[in-house]
């Protein structure tokens, strides 16, 4: 029940932000620490830090699809569409990062250009709402 109107409540964005802004400081941390030697012995220290920022990137690009989400009389299927995108792509391009780093097959690298494209589509999507912003009945408001 609880989950379902967190969905239903469109706040999943918020949720999900938190728990990939969360988790992307969390696993910075440990390749910077715990798995420093094994990552350096490995030459993957570099890997592991492009998938950590990414990973912060989209996070915040994901808490802001949903703080604009929150503010529009009625959320944009656009900005919907980004945060799906970026959740997606962020699981896919960071987790294969990820998992590249702690010995999966080689094979696992096929899966990190799938979660590129999703995060372009985000930023995609991102435009696409940008552009569509007065013809969906919301009218920003004005700093004059």
């Amino acid at each position: 029940f609880f989950f379902g109107s967190i969905i239903m409540a469109g706040s999943w964005a918020g949720v999900a932000a938190s728990f990939a802004g969360f988790s992307g400081v969390g696993l910075g941390a440990f390749g910077a620490h715990a798995l420093k030697t094994y990552l350096k012995n490995k030459n993957m220290m570099e890997v592991w830090h492009t998938g950590v920022q990414y990973h912060l990137i989209h996070s915040v690009a994901l808490l802001g699809c949903w703080v604009a989400m929150r503010t529009m009389p009625e959320p944009s299927p656009s900005l919907q569409w980004a945060a799906r995108f970026y959740s997606v792509g962020m699981l896919l391009f960071s987790g294969s990062l990820y998992g590249l780093c702690l010995g999966a097959p080689k094979w696992t690298g096929i899966i990190t250009p799938m979660g590129g494209l999703c995060l372009m589509a985000g930023w995609g999507c991102i435009a696409f709402a940008a552009m569509n912003v007065g013809n969906q009945g919301y009218t920003p408001v004005s700093r004059e």
